[in-house]
């Protein structure tokens, strides 16, 4: 089971399981589900509202959820939270993003630090 940290300026820092092995169960659906007051708009990862900046709790680098969807990688371009050749980078290099849509990142069997 994931442990998962949701931390925010204006809220108190809230740590939930998510579910080992679903592979189907997003961020955002996390969240929602244990009111934790993450903005959302279109819930398909076009509009970019429910950026996050997501981290490793204990500082590995470790994959932070499953790969970037063409989606995400459009909306953090556009938004420059990543740039081209960042991201060029993180695929040569096998890096994971540090941002990420909590709509299209499905979470995986990893603590992890979630800031919204």
């Amino acid at each position: 089971m994931a442990l998962v940290t949701f931390s925010s300026p204006d809220y108190k820092d809230k740590t939930v399981y998510a579910v080992a092995g679903s592979h189907t169960e997003t961020l955002l659906k996390l969240a929602r589900e244990n009111k934790i007051p993450i903005k959302y708009d279109c819930q398909d990862g076009e509009c970019g509202t429910c950026l996050v900046k997501v981290s490793s709790v204990d500082k590995k680098i470790q994959r932070m959820g499953g790969p970037l969807t063409e989606k995400e990688k459009e909306v953090l371009r556009v938004s420059g939270k990543l740039s081209k050749e960042e991201m060029e980078k993180m695929i040569v290099d096998d890096l994971p993003s540090p941002w990420r849509l909590a709509c299209q990142m499905i979470v995986r069997d990893e603590d992890i630090l979630v800031e919204y």
